[in-house]
């Protein structure tokens, strides 16, 4: 992690994702990039995965669009690119998100590749075009704004679920958004656990309510059982 904070910060939320998390922070590694670890009470040694790989941690309760406004607001960067801990950035990525700082204030996203065989790269060549045709972008994508934009809508909505919904829409607003000329890869192991046709019924299902007026934390209660 770079000794001088850079013009991106990348934040990343995380609730016992040690493993992957310690993949993602390898990756990350040597670019020059600030890099925000926002721990939402993790029990598997998440925390501390990130501070022996260098980065900043933070601590906050449990919720992921909360744990990235906090990690925006401490960031040093002029850019902000949120990351799942599940995400692999390629060399690419990263060479693509360290000139971002040359480019004008705006926000955007990467297509996503999902790591898993044939149903996977459907389901995300689904995510890529649906993100294409609406300009809403989701965490899966690498979601990254410029801090201008992101204190005109207030920072990240502070919810536990379609926080990356609700942030596109805030967003789109002011500007539409931009797609990386990289993509993305993440691990397809949400979609495998539970069933790619199962878990994207879920997402539809849970998007469905939320554009009807359903509260993200009514449905994040029922989702998670929380």
């Amino acid at each position: 992690m770079p000794a001088v904070p850079s013009s991106v910060s990348v934040v990343v939320p995380v609730l016992n994702d040690a493993p992957a998390l310690r993949t993602l922070l390898g990756a990350l590694d040597g670019a020059d990039l600030e890099v925000i670890v926002v721990d939402g009470g993790s029990r598997d040694g998440s925390a501390e995965v990130a501070e022996q790989a260098g980065a900043r941690v933070m601590r906050s309760a449990a919720s992921r669009g909360l744990q990235l406004d906090i990690g925006h607001r401490a960031a040093a960067g002029d850019w902000i690119w949120m990351l799942h801990a599940d995400a692999a950035p390629s060399p690419a990525n990263l060479a693509e998100a360290v000139g971002w700082p040359s480019m004008a204030p705006g926000w955007g996203c990467f297509g996503v590749h999902l790591d898993g065989g044939a149903p996977l790269r459907l389901v995300a060549w689904l995510m890529n075009r649906r993100s294409a045709l609406t300009g809403i972008c989701t965490g899966d994508q690498g979601l990254f704004a410029h801090r201008q934009l992101l204190d005109a809508i207030g920072g990240v909505p502070r919810q536990p679920l379609m926080e990356d919904i609700e942030l596109s829409k805030r967003l789109r607003r002011l500007a539409p958004p931009s797609r990386a000329a990289t993509r993305l890869s993440a691990s397809g192991r949400r979609w495998q656990s539970h069933g790619a046709a199962q878990t994207i019924a879920t997402m539809w299902w849970l998007r469905a309510r939320y554009a009807l007026g359903a509260s993200a934390d009514g449905l994040y209660r029922r989702y998670y059982g929380r």
